[in-house]
């Protein structure tokens, strides 16, 4: 069951503090994006080791977002730009803004663990330490890599599904100015205005972005009672961002990054049990910021590349709940804070093979309106990379994790792959342990008198064991590709509440499964399509019950199409299958949700080389589709604007 997360505000600060930013994203060279629909094995692929690998040398299972795509495809937020990648789940609890969980090959939505930039997003101030994706925009995003299975051996805590890494825009070349606005259906009116430019020894970007959607039906209709009125959703969200590099000398460099996000989201409220929509809404605010930077010092010529970065995150949420009468009530508020410091170090120990080293400390802090509660962790990890002939590629890392209320815990992965000569078969494996951290609230929170249930400092991490063993297959000059991979995840100690119903325990169990396949063909320069398809199977070991809110099937496929060189137009179809749900409020624990399949087309034109106007179609065929059960998905929209940019 999605905990509902509760979003909170405290006055718009933009905490841009005097740090420096970096991870090995902020090194990342700045490849040509793949083609929409293709998989470009010479790509560079940075979550999967660490460092920039291409993705040919890449064992482990992870999907490229790029700025290119999510431009042209229109996605105008983190959930909308996941939905189609393999191996996931997405569920947004009542449309643009509201609370969205991420299940990641059947794990639970807080076994992934979200990087922007390199700082950890995850919010310590939520019972279960999850990501909310549902406020985060696209505009200043560059890249999105989602890498899938467990990778506690280099991330730490968390990880048990995966990890899915940020990279925002980084300036380039001459000063430019960019701006984009546009207005549609469901109240929807955005804008964005961008400031980017560098060389080699100083670099900028600047990123400004509002998203308002003031009318989307999010209660499904048999929900309301006769001759009552529901309001529509409506959200309001700003994102602001900024990112500077110094190159001081020719092997020392600084980097800085400051993001700030805020936004009050009014939802339709649901008061009694068995709930039943009223005509007043509750109102959650939050405010998020976060920094981090690095310095970076490189004295051999790229042979032993040092980081050292501190990173702070400040992520503040409050809602309110109206009474019968229509009357808001005293705020509810959560502050959660982490502070981390690291140092990596990236050291070329012959050609073609690599060791990265690290160590960090990390602090995370919850404060409620009745509670103050920290906790501390230090880690150490260290991984090798090799490339031998370029044709066998391994990767393989061990961390070490100590932390200040549960002790030790090591973690390891290792991944190789083989290009098989001849056919340029690509095999590959991966075999990896991972473990999730007790929750602050979890530990500490009790909920007394009231609900007489309190927390457990004695709990244990989870723990997990996952492999997954694949083959990826090009033909014709790359212009056809397919493959599938095999995968297990097997998690014990998994938190839940005890046989009392008073607190938490270490008592549960879960195995997911499956297989995920996908196919991509270059018809043209011109055109080209790609298909995914992905089978999970989830389940709780103790009960022998499919786990909720993980669909067995999904499956999607996009076209992209440039019929002549101002014009392209894109479609994508997603299928998602039924799944084992609760009801609104969980009156019904379990009933099985329908699944849906869901059209998006987009277009854009350069008028100019300085214009471009573009439009965009969702749910073409206005399914009304309830994900989660009780809550509706947007339905038929229709979007249009202009896109414009000076200089570069």
């Amino acid at each position: 069951m999605i905990r509902f997360h509760q979003a909170a505000e405290r006055g718009r600060f933009f905490l841009f503090s005097v740090s420096f930013f970096g991870l090995a994203g902020a090194a990342l060279a700045q490849p040509q994006p793949a083609a929409p629909g293709t998989i470009a094995l010479d790509e560079l692929v940075v979550s999967a080791t660490g460092k920039p690998t291409p993705a040919r040398e890449v064992a482990s299972s992870v999907t490229v977002v790029t700025a290119q795509q999510i431009e042209q495809r229109q996605r105008r937020t983190l959930p909308q730009a996941l939905a189609a990648i393999p191996g996931l789940n997405i569920v947004q609890i009542g449309g643009p803004g509201g609370q969205t969980s991420v299940f990641m090959r059947g794990t639970n939505s807080n076994h992934v663990k979200v990087l922007i930039d390199g700082i950890e997003a995850n919010d310590p101030s939520t019972p279960n330490r999850s990501f909310d994706f549902g406020s985060m925009l696209t505009d200043d995003i560059e890249r999105i890599e989602v890498l899938r299975g467990p990778q506690s051996g280099l991330y730490g805590a968390n990880a048990i599904g995966g990890v899915i890494a940020i990279t925002t825009k980084r300036g380039d070349g001459p000063p430019k100015v960019t701006a984009r606005t546009e207005a549609g259906s469901h109240g929807t009116f955005n804008q964005a205005v961008g400031f980017s430019g560098g060389n080699d020894r100083f670099d900028y970007a600047f990123n400004v972005s509002h998203f308002r959607s003031d009318s989307t039906d999010t209660v499904p209709s048999q929900l309301i009672p006769p001759g009552q009125r529901v309001r529509p959703n409506a959200y309001d969200g700003y994102s602001y961002s900024a990112r500077l590099g110094f190159a001081l000398t020719d092997t020392l460099k600084v980097n800085w990054l400051g993001r700030y996000a805020d936004g009050k989201l009014l939802s339709a409220y649901d008061a009694g049990f068995p709930s039943r929509p009223t005509p007043y809404r509750s109102s959650q605010n939050y405010a998020q910021a976060m920094t981090r930077g690095e310095v970076v010092w490189d004295p051999f010529a790229g042979r032993f590349v040092n980081r050292f970065g501190i990173s702070y995150t400040n992520q503040d949420r409050f809602s309110r709940t109206p009474n019968v009468f229509g009357v808001l009530g005293r705020p509810t508020e959560y502050l959660g804070e982490r502070t981390k410091l690291d140092w990596r170090g990236d050291l070329e120990i012959a050609k073609g093979h690599n060791l990265v080293m690290g160590l960090q400390y990390e602090r995370e802090r919850l404060e409620t309106t009745s509670l103050t509660a920290s906790n501390g962790n230090k880690a150490a990890f260290l991984e090798y990379q090799g490339n031998i002939q370029d044709r066998f590629f391994l990767a393989a890392n061990i961390r070490r994790d100590d932390d200040d209320s549960y002790g030790g815990h090591t973690t390891y992965r290792i991944a190789p792959a083989l290009i098989v000569p001849g056919t340029e078969t690509k095999l590959k494996a991966s075999y990896g342990t991972g473990f999730k951290a007790p929750t602050l609230n979890e530990l500490f929170v009790d909920y007394r008198p009231g609900y007489n249930f309190h927390g457990n400092p004695n709990l244990k991490p989870e723990e997990s064991r996952g492999w997954d063993i694949g083959f990826e297959q090009p033909l014709f000059d790359r212009k056809l590709q397919f493959g599938a991979t095999w995968f297990q995840n097997d998690i014990d100690n998994l938190i839940v509440t005890n046989a009392t119903f008073d607190s938490y325990a270490n008592v549960g169990k879960a195995r997911s499964k499956g297989v995920e396949a996908f196919a991509a063909l270059e018809i043209s320069p011109e055109f080209r399509i790609r298909a995914d398809y992905s089978f999970t199977l989830a389940k709780d070991e103790i009960t022998r019950q499919e786990l909720l809110r993980r669909p067995r099937h999904k499956a999607s496929a996009t076209a992209t199409w440039t019929p002549m060189e101002k014009l392209t137009l894109s479609a994508t179809l997603i299928y998602v299958g039924p799944w084992v749900d609760g009801n609104r409020d969980f009156s019904v624990s379990r009933l099985k949700a329908r699944g849906a399949t869901l059209v998006y087309l987009a277009a854009e034109y350069k008028a100019t080389d300085k214009v471009t106007v573009f439009g965009r179609i969702d749910n073409l065929f206005d399914k009304r589709w309830e994900n989660p059960v009780g809550f509706l998905a947007p339905g038929f929209g229709a979007f249009g604007g202009v896109r414009v940019a000076f200089g570069g």
